[in-house]
């Protein structure tokens, strides 16, 4: 989708998402099963960033043009009201309780270095 430019920034791009390579979420299974305490840990890195700013990088990545920018009302009709909140009012999630009560730490600690050398 972002190489072919249909991943657009809706409105603003202001919705903040975190990302998680998934070595990093096996790794965090793997701890959490064998000594985390039962609940609920949220496995991110630790650089939740608006959709503004890792799209466009994310395309540059991958090779592609930047994406294209629409408003929300215009893409309301073809993502919904929830597409639209995920591209312009979602909050990104904190590792902090994983990190505090795993011992868990991210080998893949910015979306930026997943994104250069993860992706592969």
């Amino acid at each position: 989708m972002v190489k072919g430019r249909k991943l657009p920034v809706v409105g603003g791009g202001t919705g903040v998402w975190s990302f998680c390579h998934v070595d990093d979420a096996a790794s965090a299974a793997a701890v959490a099963v064998t000594g985390g305490a039962p609940g609920v840990y949220n496995i991110v890195d630790d650089d939740p960033a608006p959709v503004s700013e890792w799209l466009p990088e994310l395309a540059r990545v991958v090779g592609a043009k930047p994406p294209l920018r629409i408003p929300a009302w215009m893409a309301r009709p073809l993502i919904g009201e929830h597409g639209v909140s995920m591209m312009t009012q979602v909050r990104g999630s904190s590792n902090a309780k994983a990190k505090r009560e795993l011992g868990w730490e991210p080998a893949w600690p910015s979306w930026r270095e997943g994104f250069r050398s993860g992706l592969g």
